[in-house]
């Protein structure tokens, strides 16, 4: 396991991926320890390159750290490499730089491509041919490197690819736990390195699961880590889908996530925000080519709300659509037939009948009989957040909107909202969307003063 800090004086991350290739003949115990071993010395080798993706930048590690082009020496600083891969974006990736949203503050990722010479100097070996006919399995694969360090605005390159190598040679040590742990007879799986980002002071942790295997079947090795990082045992940070996401690894999804963090947050007199915790994407209106505009809020909300225990790990479905949301309330008797497929409109009650029909997720209702209440249910909504961590739906009259957190005083009474809209129609420009308020902060005026209120507060399972 490689544990990397994200401190202040963070530059961003160096990456390297690429396969190693893994061979043998399974003819005796010691056959896997063996290879893992060649592999370590490959790693180590003069023959290690790393190659810099989009550009003629090479770097031979265990060579005194030789870099080509000329301009380049191995006491060049980490940061110079990036002036040899903007050369390489289209007019694409430079518009759609420019267009991006200048408030969010994203770790600058340097990708590296792990690979061997082939062609070696020195003299020939007179080649041997045997026979030796006999049974034996033989194991092929690649194995799937992929290490991450941090590094400053003063690291070198030699450095950083010290340390980079460090990296790799752990990570093998821990594939060749992984591979031992879960071989049976001749079946191996490949092991797979993942990357998750826990809470201070932890930060950027890669740890090496058995491929193939299911989350269901690792809770034994997720509390081995939570126990290790004195983490608590009912919040998931080691499923899948708690994976770090890169600054270089866009959601294909077409989604955005997490709006919110791009906004500056309100400053009240002894206030404390209270947020959403962990991850959501954004759904409104016109997603998803259905138009919903005018009918679909609550739904949306819902989707947003399904989205966060998805990508939690809670659940293994898939954000419901429209109809499979209206085909969950039949199911459960809240609706009759001809509820699928209509326009019509569902409340709190309905979400929370659906988050416990699909998901399995239990709901608390809390009723506001006018707006104008909203402003003294602070405490509620800051413990909410501070346990359950899970954005809020709440339905008045025609409308519906997420709560995703407040910003509340206990000392003064004063309470700012942090409103998600579902009710916007544009494209996802996260700009657009922050900057219109779309996703922003709400005083209590912005609820009808004499509307009432039904909130549902999804309530988390307690699983790691």
């Amino acid at each position: 396991m490689v544990v990397e800090s994200l401190p202040d004086d963070t530059a961003g991350i160096l990456r390297v991926r690429g396969p190693l290739e893994f061979k043998c003949l399974l003819d005796s115990t010691d056959v896997i320890p063996r290879t893992f071993g060649r592999l370590r010395s490959e790693v180590k080798s003069q023959f290690c390159v790393f190659t810099l993706q989009n550009s003629p930048v090479v770097i031979w590690p265990n060579r005194g750290c030789a870099v080509t082009p000329k301009d380049l020496t191995p006491n060049n600083l980490l940061v110079d490499l990036l002036q040899w891969t903007q050369s390489g974006e289209n007019e694409v990736d430079k518009r759609a730089a420019r267009k991006k949203n200048k408030k969010t503050a994203t770790v600058r990722v340097i990708d590296l491509q792990l690979m061997m010479e082939m062609t070696r100097s020195g003299p020939s070996p007179t080649p041997v041919i045997s026979k030796d006919v006999r049974k034996s399995h033989f194991l092929c694969a690649n194995l799937p490197m992929d290490c991450v360090v941090t590094f400053t605005a003063t690291d070198t390159i030699d450095r950083a690819c010290s340390r980079l190598l460090e990296a790799l040679i752990t990570q093998l040590c821990e594939m060749e736990k992984v591979t031992l742990q879960h071989m049976k007879g001749n079946s191996v799986l490949v092991p797979e390195p993942l990357h998750f980002l826990l809470p201070d002071p932890h930060g950027l942790v890669t740890v090496v699961y058995p491929g193939e295997v299911p989350d269901s079947q690792l809770e034994t090795q997720r509390r081995e880590l939570h126990q290790r990082f004195g983490l608590p045992e009912d919040w998931p940070f080691f499923r899948r889908a708690n994976v770090y996401r890169f600054a270089n690894e866009p959601f294909r999804d077409g989604y955005l996530r997490n709006p919110h963090s791009a906004l500056v947050h309100p400053n009240l007199d002894s206030g404390k925000l209270y947020l959403v915790q962990g991850v959501y994407s954004y759904h409104h209106y016109m997603q998803d080519r259905m138009d919903d505009n005018g009918w679909g809020c609550a739904y949306r909300s819902l989707q947003t709300i399904c989205s966060w225990f998805q990508q939690q790990g809670h659940v293994d479905h898939a954000v419901p659509t429209h109809r499979e949301i209206q085909q969950a309330l039949v199911d459960v008797g809240d609706k009759p037939k001809a509820f699928v497929g209509s326009r019509q409109w569902i409340g709190s009650f309905e979400v929370q009948a659906v988050l416990n029909q699909l998901f399995g997720v239990t709901s608390k209702i809390m009723f506001v009989s006018q707006g104008s209440e909203l402003a003294s249910k602070g405490r509620e909504l800051a413990n909410h957040f501070l346990t359950e961590g899970t954005p809020v739906m709440i339905g008045g009259g025609v409308l519906a909107h997420t709560i995703l957190g407040v910003a509340w005083s206990e000392v003064t009474g004063q309470i700012r909202f942090l409103i998600l809209d579902p009710h916007y129609t544009g494209a996802e420009d996260l700009q657009v969307i922050t900057d219109k308020g779309w996703c922003g902060w709400k005083g209590p005026d912005f609820w009808d003063q004499t509307a009432y209120y039904n909130l549902c507060l999804p309530q988390r399972p307690r699983v790691l």
